[in-house]
């Protein structure tokens, strides 16, 4: 008998405006999310930052999960078209065009009903593709609260979590605390209708997310 075959999981990755080789375009990604997906069985499999629907729902149809990850600030035109001008200058969309790539691939995940793991940036995203908003900039729309941008001990944890009791994510961690780190000044604001918050830092910044209960009365793909 041959080895089971591991799990394909999809990885989206952040764009740079100059890669190694020819100075143009290119996709630009931690090590750290292949190298976790590959120590505990999975297969990765970095997709690279392409928005044609025909090839995202091909990659999904092969793939067993997805993996969006963190990065690139998420276009504030997606859920706040209306910032004023001191918090928009915080923002740095690097690339419109992994807003669109994983807005596009967060549509087709549910209507394939891949399971799905949204890290950082790729909560955030997640939460505006169902109409949720984010904070575009923690410091200034929520001042006196946690530096979440702690990538100066980006291996160490900075700050507690609650975790809700019966959450999926205290089942996976067997409890409802946690010392984590944090790399992010945007987070999630109004929760979709679909989500519940499951995880919350002690400034009540929202740290984790998960499907509702009944989430299959909420979408048609559910």
């Amino acid at each position: 008998m041959g080895h089971p075959q591991k799990p394909l999981i999809l990885i989206t990755a952040s764009t740079q405006s100059k890669g190694a080789e020819f100075g143009d375009l290119s996709i630009s990604l931690s090590h750290c999310y292949a190298a976790a997906i590959a120590g505990a069985g999975g297969l990765p499999w970095v997709l690279p930052c392409l928005s044609q629907t025909n090839l995202l729902r091909e990659a999904l149809a092969r793939a067993d999960g997805v993996l969006l990850t963190g990065g690139d600030d998420v276009n504030p035109g997606l859920y706040a078209p209306d910032l004023p001008e001191g918090i928009l200058a915080t923002v740095d969309p690097e690339h419109p065009q992994r807003d669109l790539q994983e807005l596009l691939l967060v549509e087709e995940l549910f209507r394939q009903r891949k399971p799905l793991l949204a890290i950082c940036r790729g909560m955030q995203i997640l939460n505006v593709a169902f109409g949720g908003t984010l904070l575009a900039d923690i410091p200034q729309q929520r001042p006196g609260g946690l530096n979440h941008r702690r990538s100066d001990k980006k291996d160490e944890p900075v700050h507690p979590v609650r975790v809700s009791p019966g959450s999926r994510l205290a089942k996976i961690v067997g409890g409802t605390y946690l010392d984590v780190n944090s790399s992010h000044h945007q987070a999630v604001d109004q929760t979709a209708d679909l989500f519940q918050v499951t995880a919350v830092a002690d400034d009540g910044i929202v740290e984790g997310m998960e499907l509702k209960p009944d989430a299959e009365n909420l979408h048609p793909y559910l």
